[in-house]
């Protein structure tokens, strides 16, 4: 009789706990985040920046971006690169003046996926974006095998897509990002660095503990590859790398890789204590 009683309750509080979490975001220019192992609501109230430079050169044509409009015209969201300003424009080390959000890529493959036709299809991207078939032949190719942060139905839990919303996607971020100095870096493609542009991947944020309940700012993308499917954090940001404490230690563990970019979102943050309490 007892136990009888107990099965409804256990599964009561599991249906509850997952409907704190869902509930957490329920707007559609908001998504989740982690931090300092509690579960964030990020609420977007501006577009995405990508800062182009006087002297930069993201499309590797040659030619400064100050001689060079057509650089201009589409945004250029570059893994691997460091720029000296941030949007509201202040000057000298960004990481000095700006907050970072680390965002978390699942560059790991749960089942070993060899099928080039589960990465992110062209659907939702713009041209010129490596996209589908292309897409996942080449980090099959690169990698051994498709990464979670590229399919178009990963098997890991992540924040961004937001619920409902197609992989490559997510509430004001932009749609492709360009990671070809970061393969440059990692010695996975041959030099010279040229532009290679993928759908925005699926993805998970983590925040400073000191930033856990913040107004709306600038903060920079700060890409962690996570290359050890253990350090996943699960959705309720009970495990895993669910603090940039736990973030810094799996770079120097050597199971997530660390990068910059000129990518910057504008979002509040607030803790949503029910999940915390689950």
């Amino acid at each position: 009789m007892k136990l009888s009683i107990r099965r409804p309750m256990l599964l009561l509080a599991i249906v509850a706990a997952i409907a704190a979490v869902a509930s957490a975001q329920s707007k559609p220019n908001q998504t989740l985040g982690y931090g300092d192992g509690q579960l964030l609501t990020f609420t977007y109230t501006q577009n995405f920046d990508c800062v182009d430079q006087p002297g930069s050169d993201l499309n590797f044509n040659g030619i400064p971006s100050e001689n060079d409009p057509a650089e201009l015209q589409t945004p250029i969201c570059q893994a691997g690169t460091q720029p000296t300003i941030n949007p509201p424009g202040l000057a000298g080390q960004v990481a000095n003046s700006t907050e970072p959000v680390y965002v978390l890529i699942p560059m790991f493959s749960v089942d070993n996926d060899q099928n080039p036709n589960d990465a992110i299809t062209c659907t939702n991207v713009v041209v010129d974006t490596t996209c589908g078939p292309a897409l996942g032949s080449t980090l099959i190719s690169l990698f051994g095998a498709l990464p979670e942060a590229f399919k178009e139905a990963p098997e890991v839990y992540t924040q961004c897509p937001g619920p409902g919303s197609a992989p490559g996607t997510c509430t004001m971020h932009a749609s492709r990002v360009d990671l070809g100095p970061v393969l440059l870096a990692l010695g996975l493609v041959p030099p010279p660095v040229t532009n290679i542009f993928v759908p925005t991947p699926n993805h998970s944020h983590v925040l400073l503990k000191q930033d856990l309940n913040i107004k709306p700012i600038w903060w920079q993308v700060i890409p962690v590859l996570v290359l050890d499917q253990s350090d996943w954090p699960n959705q309720a940001g009970t495990t895993g790398l669910n603090s940039s404490a736990a973030v810094k230690a799996a770079v120097a563990a050597g199971t997530a890789i660390e990068a910059p970019s000129n990518f910057f979102l504008f979002f509040s943050s607030f803790m949503n204590k029910r999940s915390h309490q689950m």
